[in-house]
């Protein structure tokens, strides 16, 4: 699988096989994934993993939390305008729809949305943190980092799922894997094998046509 192959098959996965993966295939894509770009060389990303073995213990752990917490961050900007609110508008009905889940099942929806919470159970995941000194910036570098490694996930036969919902949940995180207090959480990503028979699974974002985001200057 090349490059432009791996771009292509990329794809959030919502439901997964519990097929386990290995550590030490995730601590290869790790350490491959660190090649990824970073201004002056900072290499801003913190990884936390949850392995396998660790899963169950972190699913019971969750579960055992359920005060609220300060979001670490917005996700979304506060009155997000056009085109961005109706392309993150579409892809929200896409998906339930594929789930089979109707708008007006509100109690449906927030079911689905607290799957976010069990890595949409997959067998592992890992988290991305950031050292709070960091500025967008450096946020970016995150980005570049976590998308190489879901390349290389790709080309490895992994399907991967990045998830900022996990934003909503800093202090049972941080606690759980031991970030120290100068660290913040950025978001979650699920790690595992694609469950094939699930429809949500088929689906395929849109993505703008070129001459909406990009412009040749003359």
């Amino acid at each position: 699988m090349n490059v432009s192959e791996a771009v292509a098959a990329r794809k959030s996965v919502r439901a997964f096989l519990d097929t386990p993966v290995p550590d030490e295939l995730i601590e290869e894509l790790l350490t491959k994934a660190a090649r990824a770009p970073s201004g002056g060389n900072v290499q801003p990303w913190r990884i936390y993993v949850i392995g396998c073995g660790t899963m169950p213990r972190f699913l019971e752990f969750m579960a055992s939390r359920s005060g609220q917490e300060t979001p670490a961050y917005a996700i979304y900007p506060e009155g997000l305008t056009e085109p961005y609110r109706s392309s993150r508008f579409k892809v929200g009905e896409d998906m339930y729809a594929l789930l089979g889940i109707p708008r007006e099942d509100k109690p449906a929806r927030i079911r689905r949305l607290m799957e976010n919470f069990r890595f949409f159970g997959a067998p592992a995941g890992l988290f991305c943190f950031v050292d709070r000194q960091m500025g967008p910036p450096q946020w970016s570098d995150l980005g570049m980092f976590l998308q190489t490694f879901m390349l290389l996930a790709t080309e490895a036969g992994i399907a991967t799922c990045a998830q900022e919902a996990w934003s909503a949940r800093p202090e049972s995180i941080a606690e759980f894997v031991g970030a120290p207090p100068e660290q913040m959480i950025f978001c979650g990503m699920a790690i595992g094998y694609a469950d094939p028979s699930v429809p949500v699974n088929t689906l395929v974002s849109d993505r703008e046509p070129l001459d909406v985001f990009a412009r040749f200057v003359k």
